[in-house]
């Protein structure tokens, strides 16, 4: 099977919750610049997961630019992956409204964590199904950002859990900010093919 309808399906999803994480965000009911005060938490939680969804969503894009055919297990990869995606504004809302106390850090952190393990596996269920010799496979290599992304959740939920919250949180940014450069893996492997 094609890929457009996965490709279709995953970005209406992704921009439900990127729309459903700016809805979270309550307006203050005072008219003065101190009204904005107590939403700083919010609002920079939910700055931190748009950068999150929009890796998320680009990096997605990139794999399916060099997948060619989807099986049953890339769709059921996929939706594994939107499901721990759909639960980020629920965590970033707790997170936010807590102001970035333990536990809502520590579950902000495991969803991060499962939605990188579930982006793991769906890119090692596509590999699989082209094969160890497929322009995927050729792109991400050995994976560096892929393999240390999840030891760096598990560094910071630990931390928020043991220590502070704040030094958690900020393993979380530093993956993300890991991220936010953008990666140039699977452009190259599409370029070195067509020459």
């Amino acid at each position: 099977m094609e890929t457009t309808r996965v490709e279709a399906f995953s970005d209406g999803v992704i921009a439900i919750i990127i729309t459903i994480m700016v809805l979270e965000m309550k307006v203050p009911h005072g008219t003065e610049f101190e009204a904005l005060v107590p939403l700083l938490p919010v609002f920079l939680s939910y700055v931190l997961s748009f950068i999150y969804i929009g890796i998320y969503w680009n990096n997605h894009h990139h794999m399916f630019h060099v997948t060619e055919t989807v099986d049953g297990a890339v769709m059921w990869g996929n939706l594994h992956l939107l499901f721990w995606l759909s639960l980020v504004p629920f965590s970033t809302g707790w997170m936010g409204e807590n102001h970035f106390e333990r536990w809502p850090t520590v579950l902000y952190g495991a969803n991060l964590l499962c939605a990188a393990l579930a982006y793991y596996l769906l890119q090692a269920l596509i590999v699989r199904r082209q094969g160890p010799g497929s322009r995927l496979a050729a792109a991400v290599g050995r994976d560096f950002k892929g393999r240390a992304s999840p030891l760096l959740y598990l560094a910071g939920i630990v931390c928020a859990l043991s220590f502070s919250p704040a030094i958690g949180l900020g393993f979380f940014v530093v993956v993300a900010l890991m991220w936010l450069v953008p990666d140039r893996r699977v452009e190259r492997t599409v370029a070195m093919h067509r020459q």
